[in-house]
């Protein structure tokens, strides 16, 4: 294969993977049996829309332990390291399963240890575990009743709930997703000091307890066609304010996840699709 015909590709090319679930796409490479890092600078240009691959997260796949069968790292659009993402997690599951002719799958991450399973027909159901409901634990900057708080947006006040699902989130119940100020509050809000590691913002509108249209803004990144963390907890979020069910599906602007807040357990599950468009190799220090 020729690089602008002068001859063969640089040896130092890295094979990738492009991934996506439900649009949110990301960038995957395979780091199991030979150690690759990346700056934040890298991470930049892999993301770039146009002068790199594109998408919305970079990801790395490591060996995994005694407890899982392997790691996962996430890298925002902007070089910051996610600690989780619900999306990108399931797309690494159905990669193993696939590879592995697994059921299941184990993945240790920043944000603690997911479990994968095949749900068939392409689909994977990821178990997030238990929400992180306290304060602290998102962390907030100030004790708040984080079901329904009031949130200041320079001199404006509006209601939000707030949720942590191995990342933060911050929700804001709507009367139309489609019209909500995503592109100015979502930035606005994912800086503000209240928010000591910065926040995903999710603007949700409860079609019945069953529905829920929503679009986000994802810390690091912008807007994107689904979130699969902000989907499980502007779900948490709504059975807290009694607005819906403890089953429920969330409409993207990418497409439908389907998440449940078991009440046995405590766990919040995830069950959505995961798909490869293309491979491909690149030099990231030539970008």
């Amino acid at each position: 294969m020729e690089k602008g015909g002068t001859g063969p590709y640089n040896p130092l090319m890295t094979a990738f993977l492009k991934m996506h679930g439900l649009g949110n796409d990301f960038v995957v490479f395979d780091a199991r049996d030979i150690a690759f890092t990346l700056t934040a600078e890298q991470v930049r240009k892999v993301a770039d829309r146009h002068f790199g691959i594109g998408c919305d997260t970079v990801v790395v796949i490591g060996p995994g332990g005694a407890d899982a069968d392997a790691s996962i790292r996430f890298y925002n659009a902007d070089g910051a390291e996610s600690e989780s993402c619900g999306n990108a997690t399931r797309c690494v599951a159905r990669l193993l399963m696939d590879e592995r002719g697994w059921v299941r799958a184990k993945l240790a991450t920043k944000g603690g240890l997911l479990i994968c399973t095949d749900a068939g027909k392409g689909l994977v159901t990821l178990d997030m575990g238990e929400p992180r409901l306290d304060w602290q634990e998102l962390p907030l900057a100030a004790p708040v009743d984080t079901a329904d708080f009031p949130l200041d947006i320079g001199g404006t006040t509006v209601s939000a709930s707030a949720v942590s699902v191995g990342n933060p989130h911050c929700i804001l119940f709507v009367p139309d997703a489609q019209k909500a100020p995503v592109t100015v509050l979502g930035p606005r809000i994912e800086n503000l000091p209240f928010f000591p590691r910065r926040v995903n913002v999710e603007f949700a509108q409860v079609l019945d307890p069953a529905r829920i249209r929503m679009r986000v803004w994802e810390r690091g990144v912008g807007v994107t066609l689904a979130c699969g963390t902000g989907a499980c907890a502007t779900a948490v979020a709504a059975v807290r304010r009694g607005l819906a069910g403890r089953k429920v599906e969330l409409i993207l602007d990418g497409g439908s996840l389907f998440i449940e807040w078991r009440e046995d357990d405590n766990h919040v599950l995830m069950t959505g699709p995961a798909a490869t468009p293309f491979r491909g190799r690149v030099n990231v220090d030539e970008l």
